[in-house]
């Protein structure tokens, strides 16, 4: 089997190309340079599969193909648990995919996380989303013993500290340092409303350059929040990519609305999804309206979609949106390790 470099240089799946590199780049990833490009970014996030195959992960991977820039490799998202990250990462850059890795602070200390962050970069992730986590309450192992010897906050500072500093939190050298862009989660639609633009502006100087929103169902709040992020002066210091979820019914947005925390959806929107003949069409048609939206929304520089259990639509949300243009997102060369799943997937 070849290596991933060998991968890179026979299928042409480089994660960088065809972007140019810049000033201020810290990572050769293909994420960063289209924002650093000025391009306006789409990303999405993968389901872990409860399975060892990595051609489940494959299988998914490619509903993005030639739509979204980077992919979310979520971490035991809702404390339930599923393949991890770091596995879904690596194989998805040993085809060429733009993988996120995402590292939450409630199941690993800092000496398991500042090995996860070196071996994830050794495997050719090139872009990480620092987060606390769900609480093991919620999930599927409420009897599991929470971590958090980090925060969100202070995961980000390890995280900088290790690429910048090229040293561990004990002190000791790193021979060779990551490469990593740095990410975090901001939630502008939760309260306490007014302290929301503080804490984004915390993560920032704790090292963030890119941040991912909680689900955007406001329009006028996002907008209220981007005017106090811009009065900061931190849409010049960081790419915000706002949140847009794909509804499937009136009853999965208020559950959503009343189970997870933070979610603010309003009572227009489930109104419209109850009274539509089709509400996962309409549920559809409300995520191309908010990315419409929001690209016009000045310091909103990319949308995280998230559609779970409906990935196959995020083709179709993205072209009906035309937030990209003309500008076509990479796909993968499929490489004789995803042949077959790509012929099923297309099947």
């Amino acid at each position: 089997m070849l290596d991933a470099h060998e991968q890179f240089e026979a299928y042409g799946a480089n994660p960088g190309d065809p972007l140019p590199m810049l000033p201020g780049h810290v990572s050769h990833g293909r994420f960063e340079r289209v924002l650093r490009a000025g391009h306006f970014a789409i990303t999405s996030e993968i389901a872990p599969p409860d399975s060892a195959d990595p051609d489940e992960v494959l299988r998914r991977a490619i509903l993005f193909d030639g739509h979204v820039d980077a992919i979310n490799a979520t971490d035991g998202s809702g404390a339930n648990c599923h393949m991890s990250s770091l596995g879904v990462c690596a194989i998805l850059t040993r085809v060429g995919y733009s993988p996120i890795i995402q590292i939450s602070c409630r199941d690993r200390n800092r000496i398991a996380i500042q090995g996860d962050v070196l071996g994830a970069a050794a495997l050719g992730v090139c872009s990480v989303l620092c987060l606390s986590g769900d609480d093991v309450s919620v999930g599927d192992h409420p009897e599991a013993r929470a971590v958090f010897d980090l925060d969100s906050v202070s995961l980000l500072s390890t995280v900088q500290t290790l690429r910048d500093e090229g040293r561990f939190l004990s002190g000791r050298t790193i021979d060779h340092p990551p490469r990593l862009f740095l990410g975090a989660s901001i939630n502008p639609f939760a309260p306490p409303y007014a302290n929301r633009a503080d804490q984004f502006a915390k993560k920032v100087a704790a090292g963030a350059q890119f941040v991912q929103s909680q689900y955007c169902f406001d329009i006028e709040m996002a907008r209220q929040f981007m005017v106090q992020a811009r009065d900061l002066g931190l849409t010049e210091k960081c790419y915000v990519l706002m949140g847009v979820g794909v509804l499937a019914s009136a009853k999965t947005a208020k559950w959503l609305r009343s189970a997870i925390p933070g979610v603010h959806i309003p009572e227009a929107i489930i109104r419209r999804l109850e009274q539509a003949e089709k509400p996962k069409a309409e549920g559809r048609a409300i995520a191309v309206e908010l990315m419409q939206q929001l690209a016009e929304i000045e310091g909103v520089s990319g949308v995280h979609l998230m559609a779970y259990k409906q990935e196959e639509w995020i083709g179709e949300i993205v072209g009906r949106s035309g937030v990209l243009g003309s500008r076509k997102p990479w796909a993968a060369p499929h490489p004789p390790l995803a042949q077959s799943t790509y012929k099923s997937a297309q099947n």
